[in-house]
């Protein structure tokens, strides 16, 4: 099994680097990559747990970007995480989401559902290199009996045109391409079925983007058979996983979408 998309505690998953690695192996996936939201903070801990557990290890990240108002998710691989100029852009990108939580939190409070800020933003204010979610929200919400479910919480409050949503301030996809291949990875576009922008994969891929994520949780067999076709009429890479988060809101275990080998190996003909 080849899963090159999970997501662990240093963005929204809540399973450590090392309870991630487990649930990969005793899932049977050979080939993992960590791609935590504006942040690599959890990729030294995941390759150390890949190397003792026998699996291949991918470091990653899924870099948030907007177009026109749409939020666009660019997967970088085998990024070089010590790239000064990344981790600048990083940086910059997690204080976004600090704000942006805050106000979100704010609009909360007016709706008369007041939380803590400082306790839900605590792991991003005690160590920088987490990247603050949604997430986060969503289960403070659950936590104070707002919402019965992370996803309900999404769907009362925290999604667009919900009464506490706040636009997100993010770099274009195009420059997003450029800062993952000055870092020496391959960009993907993420889950482009939850998109529904297949207008601009055409410009993107003209832009620079190397590879788009046919495989995913959120795909049925219909929309990833039709991105596969995407992608070679592009000349892109297919990418794929299983968008993990350890939470009641994305997909199955690790493992549970795989990506055929013989794309991966594709994706392997890219690296710089």
């Amino acid at each position: 099994m080849i899963d090159l998309h999970t997501h662990t505690t240093a963005s929204d998953g809540r399973a450590s680097p090392a309870e991630l690695v487990a649930r990969a192996a005793a899932a049977g996936v050979t080939v993992l990559g960590v791609t935590d939201h504006d942040t690599t903070a959890a990729c030294e801990a995941a390759q150390i747990a890949c190397g003792h557990a026998g699996i291949e290890f991918v470091p990653g990240i899924e870099i948030t970007t907007m177009r026109d108002g749409v939020d666009v998710h660019v997967l970088g691989y085998f990024i070089d995480a010590a790239s000064p100029a990344l981790r600048t852009f990083l940086i910059e990108q997690r204080e976004r989401r600090i704000d942006r939580a805050r106000e979100i939190v704010a609009r909360l409070a007016a709706l008369d559902i007041p939380l803590d800020a400082d306790a839900i933003l605590q792991p991003g204010l005690e160590d920088a290199s987490k990247s603050v979610g949604r997430p986060w929200i969503a289960r403070a919400l659950v936590a104070s009996g707002h919402a019965a479910t992370t996803n309900e919480a999404f769907d009362r409050w925290l999604s667009p045109g919900r009464p506490a949503f706040v636009p997100r301030l993010a770099a274009r996809p195009e420059e997003v391409f450029g800062r993952i291949h000055d870092a020496r990875g391959i960009a993907s576009i993420a889950h482009p079925g939850l998109v529904r922008r297949d207008e601009w994969l055409e410009a993107f891929a003209e832009a620079g983007v190397d590879g788009l994520e046919a495989y995913h949780a959120d795909h049925d067999m219909a929309a990833t058979a039709r991105y596969c076709d995407v992608a070679r009429r592009l000349g892109l890479a297919v990418t794929g996983g299983s968008d993990y988060h350890a939470d009641d809101s994305h997909g199955g275990g690790p493992g549970s979408v795989s990506l055929p080998r013989e794309e991966y190996e594709q994706l392997l003909r890219l690296k710089p």
